[in-house]
């Protein structure tokens, strides 16, 4: 990949971050984006916090070698968070989308010149990579979520079977935890 876009890049990284953060965030309830935005602390707002170093494992991986554990590592917690929060798959992962239209604007007087305009191309290819890898994570977690759901679906109804008598003691029936 190009060095001039990259470099534009690096340069802007801190707003480049602080922007896809708040894009983000932007999934959840306005309180809940308000707080996620709001508080520092890492233990009173660990969802904020996985999801901020995420995003900047992200970004080093954007302008860096795509290493895909690196970007497993950045994906995880924030896809682990939103399949746990029930958030749809296009909803889930609209916010690795969002930074194509931040670079845009960030870059907007550059992306005029076509040498420019190529290497976004190039990058964008990147960020579409994320999102191929984030929908993957997403639907991994949200099926761990639901046989979850059903083994203790079983486990109750069993339990309650046996409450009331409708299943015999000892049997090889019951159900593993």
């Amino acid at each position: 990949m190009a060095e001039a876009l990259i470099s534009l890049i690096q340069k802007k990284r801190a707003t480049i971050v602080s922007k896809w953060f708040d894009s983000t965030v932007q999934a959840y309830p306005h309180d809940t984006a308000v707080f996620l935005k709001s508080q520092k602390d890492q233990f009173a707002n660990p969802v904020g916090s996985s999801t901020r170093q995420g995003i900047e494992t992200l970004m080093d991986q954007l302008v860096g070698e795509m290493a895909p554990d690196a970007i497993k590592a950045g994906l995880d917690p924030i896809m682990r968070i939103r399949a746990v929060q029930s958030l749809s798959p296009a909803r889930a992962t609209t916010f690795i989308f969002a930074l194509k239209q931040i670079l845009r604007e960030l870059f907007r007087k550059e992306l005029q010149e076509a040498d420019m305009a190529r290497q976004f191309f190039d990058l964008e290819a990147r960020i579409d990579r994320f999102a191929l890898d984030g929908f993957d994570i997403y639907m991994g977690c949200r099926e761990r979520v639901l046989d979850l759901k059903a083994n203790e679906m079983r486990n109750r109804t069993f339990r309650a079977f046996k409450r009331a008598g409708l299943v015999a003691e000892g049997t090889d029936n019951e159900p593993k935890e």
